[in-house]
């Protein structure tokens, strides 16, 4: 277990686990490093209930994803062939419906992110692993992206384009979350 302590602009001190493991300290300027090295030993119990959840959490994604062999060329292709005949569908109905229409459409294997929207050059990239979803999932994911052509933030006008176009949007994040999380 690595500790990472930053001096910044800060009235406290904190203290977070990143995705590897590691504690990550923030103190105020000027805080003796006694002061710093007490509060993490007064709080080592915590570090280690935070570093086994935060293992636990990667080890349930990485089982999650793995579900969708992708190691071969010919894994890959198959996998590429099947979101296509999903997502393309979904992308033409509601393109028509909303008024809108990507230059291209691409997949990539993303872990961190189901979908992304380049509204400069009009292009939408989507995550092989929305596979792993149910269908009413990734259509919310389409009409995100699709959204996002119309209103590149997440502003209330995308929320009320979201609410507009695909209703049941808050509920599939919620799905989602939970399925992956």
């Amino acid at each position: 277990m690595a500790i990472q302590v930053t001096y910044r602009r800060t009235g406290r001190l904190s203290m977070r686990i990143v995705k590897n493991g590691d504690v990550h300290v923030s103190a105020p300027y000027g805080m003796p490093r006694s002061e710093v090295k007490r509060f993490i030993l007064e709080h080592r119990d915590w570090i280690v209930k935070a570093q086994k959840k935060t293992n636990e959490n990667q080890q349930r994604r990485a089982a999650f994803y793995s579900q969708l062999p992708l190691q071969t060329r010919a894994q890959a292709d198959d996998a590429l062939r099947r979101l296509r005949a999903l997502i393309e569908p979904m992308v033409e109905t509601h393109s028509k419906e909303m008024g809108v229409q990507p230059a291209v459409l691409t997949y990539k294997p993303m872990v961190s992110r189901w979908g992304v929207c380049n509204v400069r050059n009009r292009s939408i990239c989507f995550s092989v692993y929305l596979l792993l979803l149910p269908q009413w999932c990734v259509e919310h994911v389409v009409v995100h992206e699709l959204c996002h052509l119309l209103e590149p933030s997440h502003n209330a006008r995308f929320h009320a384009l979201m609410d507009k176009y695909f209703p049941r949007w808050k509920e599939a994040r919620r799905e989602t979350r939970k399925i992956t999380t």
